[in-house]
């Protein structure tokens, strides 16, 4: 469901000022499609909606307060039960990190934001062409100076479709993350290089953890905004 449907839906359901049964539980049945900012953003339009009315006074005011606070209460029930569940470490050298990598990026369904330094490891190249061919709505941002790199994988991604930005500047886009369905954050100082696997003191962290998952979401979209 698109921010647009929400807001709709939103204004349907306020215009008899009052939560039906029904509707709290379609709402209950459409958050767990919605992205982390799609719920932000029907709790922002419910509290934008709701001002005018109170603010009017009379029944309709009371009524309106009635319906914000069931509908900020099945939205933070639902927050609840999704609380953070996935919490782990890896490290290298050895396969752990590129192993977890693997996993992650075999079990995509809907979409990968990618934002890292540099892929030079063909395995996890592979493995992203491979959920991008799937219909998984892949995107990566690196930095444009290591694309040029002897042994990067980025322009053969480019050459074979895979949405691609880059950084303009002298400076480095130095990140090392990836969110996977919008859901599970990948973050840490591994590098997609088969050094980084090989010899490298390196690690990453896996969580679902909400608003972590939001913060490098937000990130990734203003990099993919900025890097045209």
């Amino acid at each position: 469901m698109r921010q647009q449907e929400l807001e709709q839906w939103l204004v349907a359901s306020l215009e008899d000022f009052k939560l039906s049964q029904s509707e709290a539980l379609a709402l209950r049945e459409i958050l767990p499609r919605l992205a982390n900012d799609d719920i932000a953003f029907a709790r922002n339009k419910a509290f934008q909606l709701a001002r005018e009315p109170i603010h009017t006074g009379g029944d309709n005011a009371v009524a309106t307060l009635l319906w914000l606070e069931k509908l900020s209460k099945t939205i933070d029930n639902f927050r609840q039960s999704e609380t953070s569940s996935i919490a782990e470490a890896h490290f290298s050298p050895g396969e752990d990190c590129r192993r977890q990598l693997l996993d992650l990026l075999v079990s995509a369904r809907e979409s990968i934001d990618i934002s890292v330094f540099t892929i030079s490891d063909d395995r996890l190249s592979d493995a992203i062409l491979a959920a991008h061919k799937r219909g998984v709505n892949v995107r990566l941002i690196t930095d444009n100076d290591k694309a040029r790199d002897q042994g990067s994988d980025i322009y053969y991604l480019i050459d074979l479709g895979l949405p691609v930005r880059m950084d303009a500047s002298e400076n480095h886009m130095h990140h090392k993350f990836a969110v996977i369905d919008k859901k599970i954050l990948v973050n840490g100082s591994f590098n997609w290089t088969r050094s980084a696997t090989d010899y490298n003191q390196e690690n990453i962290l896996v969580t679902d953890e909400p608003k972590l998952v939001s913060a490098y979401l937000e990130e990734f979209e203003s990099l993919w905004l900025e890097f045209k």
